[in-house]
């Protein structure tokens, strides 16, 4: 029986997930988890690379305890964010894409080169920590001098174990360099910014294997986590005898809401682009879908408020709560605030009474915003949807996903799994030509 393992990271946690086939259903078990999160240096938010790859190969030694033989292992992280190397050393600090760095260079990058054109090439939304204003910032500070390589944060913790450099296709779409045409980095982009042309390698798909580690074979999954995501949406569903279409909105529900619905091909039109929404390649597919505020919110509001009270009498009072003002969830003021709470006060008429005030609007104000969303898609696909999935974290909030229901009128299908997780191992049992079903 062959077993694999994926490791899904996420910005606030890790966990190692072993999978296996067992009489046609796909079984997991989880058998490491680790806390992660942005760590401040000299006025910065960093990753802690030291610890990551640490936690990556602790995770490794406890799945191989448990199960000698692995067959592969693949991991998947959140987009954008990326480390540099010269040689074989990575470039520190390295930056998490919450920090504010970006922010004088942004308007240096669209005199190169204005948002609608790299739009119209890219398909990406306007994010402030995207890949390209990220590597324009390292470039103002004179930090690609010397630089050698340049691997999203999965394909670094790949290398340490394996040694390949491998440039992984579904995560590099999420950074606004790669051709939405051609599927490669758009070299206009890169000439257009000045940014060392050595660096951008021809990419590779999910399912490429790429080294081994530990006689374990390496293999590169969809390492954006929400590629992952909607791959394992889509085996959850193929199990339950409802495979999931073109058809079928859904949302990545974690630290970002990630909503969206799959598309043969990007729509990089002017609607698209007015409305920011990305196309981030997936497998075999486009994923036309916007990043949304999300738990972010709620999470540290509570960190703030109360951090030792269960979520289950937050939900609970939230949902008591007659509170009724509503913010915009994707207020920039949200991002990275020194206290959520008081984001929330300077966003609102009046500030709230109580604590569960403030998370009655935080969930009463996701669903508005999904609502939203979902009517800027139909819109510009042309195309109505009846059926939003909705997994990670927040697929376990009854409240929310309530609320998400009566505010889109859609069918809310929550689907309370490790659908990044499962969509790991999908990719990776496929490329060993074991079909699971899960």
């Amino acid at each position: 029986m062959k077993r694999y393992l994926a490791i899904d990271i996420g910005a606030s946690s890790g966990r190692h997930i072993v999978g296996w086939m067992e009489q046609g259903r796909l079984r997991t078990e989880e058998v490491y988890r680790f806390p992660n999160g942005v760590v401040e240096q000299a006025g910065h938010l960093t990753w802690d690379l030291a610890a990551l790859e640490g936690h990556v190969r602790a995770g490794i030694d406890a799945a191989l305890a448990a199960y000698p033989a692995i067959e592969s292992l693949s991991v998947d992280t959140w987009g954008v964010d990326y480390v540099l190397l010269r040689g074989g050393e990575p470039v520190l600090p390295c930056y998490a894409y919450r920090d504010s760095r970006t922010e004088e260079v942004i308007p240096r990058v669209h005199e190169k080169m204005p948002f609608a054109e790299l739009y119209r090439r890219t398909g990406i939304q306007f994010q402030p920590f995207n890949t390209v204003y990220q590597l324009a910032a390292d470039q103002l500070a004179g930090r690609l001098e010397g630089v050698t390589d340049f691997l999203m944060m999965p394909e670094y913790l790949m290398y340490r174990l394996c040694g390949a450099k491998a440039h992984e296709y579904t995560n590099a779409t999420t950074g606004g360099m790669v051709s939405a045409e051609t599927g490669a980095f758009d070299p206009e982009i890169i000439r257009a910014l000045g940014l060392p042309e050595g660096l951008f390698h021809p990419l590779q798909q999910p399912g490429t294997e790429i080294g081994t580690y530990r006689g374990i074979r390496v293999l590169l999954c969809a390492t954006h986590d929400t590629g992952s995501a909607v791959e394992g949406i889509a085996a959850e569903m193929e199990r339950a005898g409802q495979p999931m279409t073109g058809g079928d909105l859904y949302i990545s529900s974690g630290t970002w809401s990630l909503l969206g619905v799959r598309t043969p091909r990007p729509l990089t039109d002017e609607a698209s682009r007015e409305a920011n929404y990305s196309n981030e390649g997936g497998v075999g597919y486009n994923r036309y879908q916007k990043n949304i505020m999300g738990m972010w919110l709620v999470n540290r509001l509570r960190a703030e408020l109360c951090p030792e009270k269960p979520w289950g009498d937050i939900t609970a009072e939230a949902e008591s709560s007659a509170f009724d003002p509503l913010v915009d969830a994707n207020d920039p003021i949200f991002l990275a605030p020194e206290s959520m709470k008081a984001a929330f006060d300077a966003r609102l008429p009046q500030p709230p009474e109580r604590e569960a005030d403030y998370f009655r609007c935080a969930y009463r104000s996701l669903a508005r915003s999904y609502r939203q969303a979902i009517g800027e898609i139909e819109r510009n696909t042309g195309e109505s949807y009846s059926r939003l999935y909705i997994v990670g974290g927040g697929a376990r909030n009854g409240f929310l996903n309530r609320l998400t229901e009566e505010a889109t009128g859609k069918q809310v299908v929550a689907l309370p799994i490790e659908a990044t997780a499962i969509g790991n191992l999908s990719i990776q049992m496929k490329a060993a030509k074991e079909e699971a079903t899960c």
